[in-house]
């Protein structure tokens, strides 16, 4: 079974899918391993990485990081396509580019990457023929089941939440009409907001947790709402900057690795081999 298809019976199946965001093949693995169904791929994560901002990842080095953990690990993959790398004519490359990367599905995004003061939306005729075209893309390329999830980010472009919750609900049920999979808000703060979307949103919905602005909503109080998709865009990054500070840290102010040994979040060797172990 094509991993889209794999990603299609899990989004379908009435269960909250939990997809951690891997920044390169080794935290796919590790998620993977903790007996996660699916993987998404964070274009932040994957540029910070590289020490890069966000809108200097290029679409070859994005597809190649993303075709890495595809070969990594054995469950779908979804890509962060960003806006497409370009309009609707470009779409189809970007399409078929992922597509021979192996992933299961894709992000595609409204927001004008890298505009100046701030946040700003493509036109959303524009951004409703970039998902047509994707959709259309999808099929040529053998894989109509691709899974598109469809992010705005009307909630943080616009000057206040109501104008901005107003223009997300808007704007995704365009979007899930032009054939994408998942209507993706992004800047979600609080539940109340999300069960608005959940009621006004014509299907299913994706929301980021574990984000600066929203520690405090759980994944439990998404999954009660009934959010199909939870991703976790930031958590391993961040998470693995804070251990190795922590370690080195503590090697310049002990000069040894007691606190490491001691400590209950040491990796060990072993642990490293069965991570590099082919799946």
């Amino acid at each position: 079974m094509r991993a889209s298809m794999i990603l299609k019976e899990l989004l379908s199946s009435g269960e909250t899918v939990v997809m951690p965001d891997a920044f390169d093949p080794l935290s796919a693995r590790i998620i993977e391993r903790m007996g996660f169904k699916a993987v998404q791929c964070s274009g932040f994560s994957i540029a910070a990485a590289q020490v890069m901002a966000e809108p200097a990842l290029s679409r070859d080095c994005n597809v190649a990081i993303t075709a890495a953990i595809v070969q990594a690990i054995s469950i779908p993959v979804m890509a962060d396509g960003e806006d497409g790398f370009g309009d609707e004519h470009a779409i189809p490359e970007t399409i078929r580019a992922y597509i021979k990367a192996g992933v299961a599905g894709i992000n595609i995004e409204d927001q004008v990457l890298g505009a100046p003061g701030g946040k700003q939306l493509v036109p959303m005729d524009v951004a409703v023929g970039t998902l047509y075209a994707a959709r259309k893309a999808a099929a040529d390329a053998g894989v109509p089941d691709l899974i598109i999830n469809a992010r705005t980010d009307a909630l943080m472009a616009n000057p206040t939440p109501e104008e901005g919750l107003a223009g997300a609900i808007v704007r995704t049920n365009a979007y899930l009409q032009a054939g994408a999979d998942l209507a993706f808000i992004i800047g979600v703060s609080d539940l109340e907001q999300v069960r608005l979307l959940v009621r006004e949103i014509h299907g299913p919905i994706s929301i980021a947790a574990g984000m600066p602005n929203n520690m405090g909503l759980s994944v439990a109080q998404l999954r009660e709402a009934g959010v199909a998709r939870v991703s976790l865009p930031s958590l391993l990054l961040f998470s693995a900057l804070q251990a190795m500070q922590r370690s080195l840290e503590s090697v310049q102010r002990t000069g040894g690795f007691e606190e490491i040994v001691a400590g209950e979040w040491t990796c060990g060797m072993g642990d490293i081999m069965r991570l590099l172990a082919p799946t």
